[in-house]
């Protein structure tokens, strides 16, 4: 199983982290990308990512979109990349080749702005979930909702749950259920 995390700057650290712990910890192969190559991102919190990458250059199990600043239009994050539009359509071209596409907290907007969620259930956030109803997307309140080729989950925090979710599905429950236990985390079960 290999990931591309996306990264850009204003993103919510722990959007980022959290999966990408869970992710490594069954063995992994996880990257972080950027649009337009390899380079540097600011987090939210001021944590800096190098991309080991571009967006869309391989063939992946999973891209992850990580959220940050939507809900309070923070001058960089998501809800900026989603107004200057040239991510939304990096991440659409990306996911044609991901087997699954993944959203963390209000990643999940910039999964809407591509145009990956059209007419499907999804969610995001509690601040930002009405938004993304009116987004031609089912909104459903649940920490994780699993739709096959599309995985999506609310808050910052639900990243693990969702990054859990997934290797529960590629590696078995075992497997989701012994990382769980590495990580002291009390796992939220996925809505399907």
């Amino acid at each position: 199983m290999d990931a591309d995390i996306v990264i850009y700057d204003g993103l919510d650290e722990l959007d980022v982290v959290g999966p990408l712990e869970v992710l490594r910890r069954a063995g992994t192969d996880v990257r972080l990308v950027a649009h337009g190559g390899a380079r540097q991102a600011t987090g939210r919190w001021g944590l800096s990512f190098a991309a080991q990458g571009g967006l869309g250059e391989r063939d992946v199990t999973i891209l992850l979109v990580p959220g940050g600043g939507w809900a309070d239009r923070a001058p960089q994050g998501a809800r900026a990349e989603a107004e200057k539009g040239e991510l939304p359509r990096a991440i659409a071209a990306a996911a044609a080749r991901a087997q699954i596409v993944a959203g963390v907290c209000t990643g999940t907007m910039l999964l809407a702005s591509a145009g990956l969620l059209d007419g499907r259930r999804a969610t995001t956030h509690a601040a930002v979930l009405a938004e993304l109803a009116q987004q031609g997307v089912t909104a459903v309140e649940e920490r994780v909702v699993d739709e096959g080729d599309v995985v999506t989950c609310a808050g910052v925090t639900s990243g693990i749950d969702l990054a859990l979710q997934l290797v529960e599905r590629e590696m078995g429950a075992g497997e989701a259920a012994a990382i769980a236990t590495a990580i002291e985390w009390r796992r939220a079960p996925a809505a399907l």
